[in-house]
């Protein structure tokens, strides 16, 4: 089985990490993974690194004529049995490749971000009609597919993303490697969160919490994982600057970390305020390392976190009612203990990447046999 992968975003997010995972993973299994990308991005980067088949392309606009052209040679050249893409963005260079060699090779888009505009004009579906099937990570991207393009329902397929149960083990990680670096007290509960700097991300509700329950409590620590998306420098600052001017001394901005278990590993309670989230890698990755959670009652995030059971759901932008959930939690060990417990077991159960990558493989080798049976027809 030989497939290619598109991804030409710029940016390094839950995206372009489950693109080049899913890569990663697929070649373990001897399958052939190669990957479509933009030039110097990030993702073409940590695609070379790991030594993987790159194929670069320079294409800033919808319509580049020597990028698809370029596309097309490698398409035909390959001999794909399959091509997946998991920018929707990407389709305006690969429906019209396709077309160029006439390939029927089977297209399958991978939405990972909810989408506002209507894409049903004349040249989004004649885009769409060239996609095989349609992957939603969540029932809200399942349902903004279903409103805002041309797909048919049977052509939407629910496949959520997942995480590495061996890697996010909380047997695995000492708890007090990062909390011992950054002098986190064996008697202080941390509190926190890992994501990039985005607008809508609820950093303020998170600042605005921890600005609150300081006034009851003496013995907390708050800590921000994550750097600013490309292009949003400016919104990082910021958020430092709404924690300096609220005199927080006991939160931490950490920055870029590239071990994330041990991160999560330290923490009391993970917390993601998120206004709009189409899936949440980070909460799952929390949830599998055994830790409670405070979670907005916000799209994607309601496939994976049960409130009451895993940890709590709050009002999104309410800070109040994330206050009163966060507080909830420290002042109940048990129920912190309990929720990791349980928030571990639905991880295993349901979003282990392992199981959902042999999921995609048999999607893969169903949509694969269909096709030739077209073919040969």
């Amino acid at each position: 089985m030989k497939i290619l992968y598109s991804c030409l975003s710029k940016s390094w997010g839950g995206m372009e990490m489950v693109t080049i995972n899913t890569i990663k993973r697929l070649l373990d299994k001897g399958i052939t993974g190669e990957l479509l990308c933009t030039t110097e991005s990030r993702i073409h980067i940590e695609a070379n690194n790991f030594g993987m088949m790159i194929y670069p392309v320079k294409a800033p606009g919808y319509f580049h004529p020597l990028a698809t052209i370029r596309v097309a040679l490698t398409i035909k050249k390959r001999n794909y049995d399959l091509i997946h893409t998991h920018a929707s963005k990407d389709l305006w260079l690969l429906v019209p490749a396709l077309k160029i060699v006439g390939s029927r090779a089977p297209l399958l888009l991978t939405k990972h971000v909810g989408s506002f505009i209507s894409k049903k004009d004349v040249m989004h579906n004649w885009l769409y009609s060239r996609v095989d099937y349609a992957i939603a990570i969540s029932n809200v991207i399942r349902q903004n597919l279903l409103n805002t393009t041309s797909l048919a329902e049977d052509k939407i397929l629910l496949h959520y993303n997942g995480v590495d149960c061996t890697k996010f083990d909380p047997a695995k990680h000492d708890r007090n490697k990062v909390r011992n670096e950054l002098n986190i007290a064996d008697g202080d509960i941390l509190i926190g969160m890992v994501g990039r700097f985005s607008v809508g991300k609820g950093h303020e509700e998170f600042i605005t919490a921890a600005k609150t329950l300081n006034e009851s409590h003496s013995n907390l620590k708050f800590i921000i994982t994550g750097e600013a998306s490309r292009g949003e420098d400016s919104y990082e600052a910021q958020i430092k600057k709404l924690a300096n001017d609220m005199d927080l001394k006991n939160i931490i901005f950490t920055g870029f970390r590239d071990d994330i278990p041990n991160v999560i590993a330290a923490m009391d309670i993970f917390v993601i305020p998120s206004h709009s989230e189409a899936f949440g890698v980070a909460l799952v990755e929390a949830m599998a390392m055994g830790k409670p959670s405070v979670c907005s009652n916000s799209d994607g995030i309601l496939d994976i976190a049960v409130d009451g059971e895993t940890g709590y759901l709050f009002e999104k932008k309410d800070a109040d009612d994330l206050i009163d959930k966060i507080e909830m939690l420290i002042n109940s060990p048990v129920k912190r203990e309990e929720y990791g417990r349980a928030a571990r077991k639905r991880v295993v159960e349901h979003f282990e990447f392992n199981k959902l990558i042999d999921e995609l493989v048999n999607t893969y080798k169903q949509i694969i046999y269909q096709n030739n049976q077209i073919k040969d027809f």
